[in-house]
């Protein structure tokens, strides 16, 4: 069985490519436009979102395939390439198609982040044959980096109290690695979660016992988040997407807990308190 990681060089796609080669008796394509920087055994193609006639090619021959967006800000700019890449995929002849999606995804309109997957997820399931969705929970890793950077302040900030469900971007490649090489996961869409769902004071209060400094959660209002964000340099579309992202925290669109991640990968999820400890262990 041939099986495609379009996005193989990002570092999801890394961490797919590398849970399939380790499960071994598959012939793994790494697709990305950057064909070079997938490593032996797994063979490159060149394959570029942004240039869809390089999409044909690089799917041409595939049983499945896995699409992992890019992480474009700009309105409409990942839907579009999420798209062109199912319809490339669909007139490639891929038999199976996997799409990562994110938690909480319902419809909603540009910017929204919830916008762009929403779109290709309904397009993927109009217009190919075989397929299966992935929607995973918000990174682990994404917040540990925000407690590094905020550490020095002693305040992790949000728009309000919240729930989530933090996932490992291993535990996230191990649930995409078990769906692209078993059967049974045609028509399925699966959440890939953290065993448990912790709000903003847990959160902050396992990196304080982690890094043996003061650390809390302290909400601040909209403006005062956004002229933070602002004064530190960041982009518009960053801090509109971080925003977004915020007020989902808040709307409940990430305290979701499944046990998908176990039933595809074989493995528990790692909770949240280890990767915090082993983050900040050795300070």
């Amino acid at each position: 069985m041939r099986i495609g990681i379009s996005g193989a060089s990002g570092q999801l796609g890394a961490a797919t490519v590398a849970e399939l080669v380790r499960r071994g008796s598959h012939d793994i394509v790494g697709i990305s436009r950057s064909p070079e920087r997938v490593s032996a055994p797994v063979r490159g193609r060149l394959g570029d979102y942004d240039r869809p006639e390089t999409l044909a090619e690089a799917y041409a021959g595939l049983d499945r395939l896995l699409i992992i967006p890019t992480g474009e800000m700009g309105p409409g700019r990942r839907a579009g390439q999420s798209v062109a890449a199912i319809d490339a995929a669909v007139e490639a002849g891929v038999g199976h198609i996997v799409l990562m999606s994110s938690a909480g995804t319902r419809a909603a309109e540009e910017p929204d982040i919830y916008a762009s997957y929403w779109t290709a997820e309904q397009h993927l399931i109009r217009t190919a044959p075989r397929w299966t969705i992935l929607r995973m929970n918000y990174y682990a890793e994404a917040l540990l980096q925000e407690a590094r950077m905020s550490l020095a302040g002693g305040v992790l900030t949000g728009l309000g109290e919240n729930r989530v469900a933090f996932v490992s971007r291993e535990d996230v490649a191990g649930a995409a690695a078990g769906i692209l090489s078993s059967e049974g996961h045609v028509g399925a869409i699966y959440n890939a979660t953290g065993p448990g769902s912790l709000t903003g004071a847990e959160r902050a209060a396992l990196v304080a016992d982690a890094s043996g400094q003061p650390f809390s959660f302290l909400v601040l209002p909209e403006a005062v988040l956004r002229q933070g964000m602002e004064q530190a340099g960041l982009p518009a579309p960053i801090v509109g997407v971080i925003l977004s992202i915020q007020e989902k925290f808040v709307q409940g669109g990430f305290d979701i807990v499944t046990g998908d991640v176990e039933r595809l990968s074989g493995r528990k999820p790692r909770a949240l308190q280890d990767l915090v400890r082993e983050a900040f262990s050795g300070r």
